[in-house]
């Protein structure tokens, strides 16, 4: 039986070492917290997944929490004028729905899942002194922590990473009590508010701890006036300025937003990142080698919705390739080739996303524009939150743009 550790419980780490679990590989997950330091603790993430990367936990039967979860069914965009009216505003729908979890729910369920079936947990926090000893007890060694120490071990990939500096400045806050939008209140939908030159909100519905709820997300251009909550520690405070900056620059959103309340004392979040591009093999300092994981080797920005949704396409894909290796040595060459296999996928992620940190060519504002009169327009831009690599067939060059709208003027 071959011997893997995982460091990191987070959405790849975990789905990873239940899915080989499942396959009857011993598998050691290192987590620096319990299951119920987890459920305590603040929120991390503003995770919305997709078809594909829900389609990943239902076929490993992890899928715990998807009666519970709103069903998200569409995607929509509205772009503020200066007069903070709507200059757009569409909403397009999905061919399979969307949904979000409360990663405290999901990492504290799934890592208690994974010790009841047999797995070790190591509740440790791991340094790089440590996976030394540890890589030469174990067939392979895969982190995918994504903060701290460990991350220092994957080279930077300056090729494929255009920026060095974070590129938007991150405030979430987790509330009970949003209003549905009265253009469709009959259904959920992820709606995206683009607000030239600040930055953008999202707003996701979500099922945490305490049933449902939404989201409210904000990024800023840094050193704008989104990037505000550097400092902020108090809880209500940084919900009052969340809502403070809705009324200003969203108030359609905001006049749903009234009576909302934190969901608990741990439901906001604030940071920023430089989204980066990593080389996937780690060396330690005895010469051994790990495999980093998700975000650990691609860190993209949060503003496309992607971060969970690669975590759990990565998993799978690595499942995959560890699952062919059978007994062959997991040596540096297939480190390589299980990433080169994610990176298939997290190509048209990364593109998408920093294209997206930029501002918008004339044809792209073209395309989110038509997408308010053509429904097939709103529809296709709505599902590449699904799978970016249809973006690359009319979203980034001018001529694919206009003749995708060209076509379905004329259809």
């Amino acid at each position: 039986m071959r011997k893997i550790l995982i460091v990191g419980a987070g959405q790849s780490g975990l789905q990873l070492a239940l899915g080989l679990q499942q396959h009857g590989y011993e598998v050691t997950l290192m987590s620096n917290r319990t299951a119920d330091e987890i459920r305590a603790g603040r929120v991390m993430s503003t995770q919305c997944m997709f078809h594909t990367a829900l389609q990943h936990e239902r076929d490993l039967q992890l899928n715990f929490w998807e009666s519970q979860a709103p069903r998200i069914e569409g995607l929509g965009v509205s772009v503020a004028a200066p007069d903070s009216s709507r200059a757009v505003d569409w909403v397009g729908k999905l061919d399979g729905y969307a949904q979000s979890v409360d990663q405290r729910l999901k990492m504290a369920g799934w890592l208690e899942t994974f010790a009841q079936r047999g797995g070790q947990v190591v509740v440790h926090g791991a340094a790089v002194s440590d996976l030394d000893y540890f890589s030469r007890t174990y067939d392979l060694v895969l982190v995918s922590a994504g903060k701290g120490e460990l991350v220092s071990m994957f080279e930077r990939d300056a090729s494929r990473s255009p920026y060095d500096t974070p590129q938007r400045a991150l405030a979430v806050a987790y509330v009970h009590g949003l209003g549905p939008r009265p253009e469709h209140p009959e259904f959920d939908a992820v709606r995206c508010n683009l607000v030239p030159g600040v930055g953008e909100m999202f707003i996701m519905p979500t099922v945490t701890l305490s049933g449902r709820a939404d989201i409210l997300f904000w990024e800023g251009v840094p050193g704008g006036p989104l990037d505000a909550f550097q400092g902020v520690k108090d809880p209500n405070e940084h919900l009052a300025l969340t809502l403070e900056l809705m009324e200003k620059y969203l108030p359609w959103e905001y006049a749903r937003a009234t009576r909302v309340e934190l969901t608990d004392a741990g439901g906001t979040l604030e940071g920023r990142y430089a989204p980066t591009v990593r080389k996937p093999v780690g060396r330690l300092p005895s010469g051994g080698l790990v495999l980093g994981v998700a975000d650990v080797v691609v860190a993209n920005d949060p503003i496309t919705g992607q971060g969970s949704n690669s975590a759990s396409k990565c998993a799978a894909a690595y499942l995959a390739s560890i699952l062919e290796r059978g007994d062959k040595p997991f040596d540096e060459e297939w480190m390589q080739s299980a990433f080169d296999r994610y990176w298939e996928t997290a190509q048209h992620v990364t593109k998408w996303t920093n294209a997206m940190l930029a501002p918008p060519p004339e044809h792209v504002l073209n395309i989110i524009g038509a997408a308010g009169g053509l429904q097939p327009v709103a529809d296709r831009f709505a599902n590449g939150f699904n799978d970016p690599a249809d973006f690359e067939n009319f979203f980034y060059d001018p001529a694919k743009a206009e003749a995708y709208l060209a076509e379905v003027t004329q259809g």
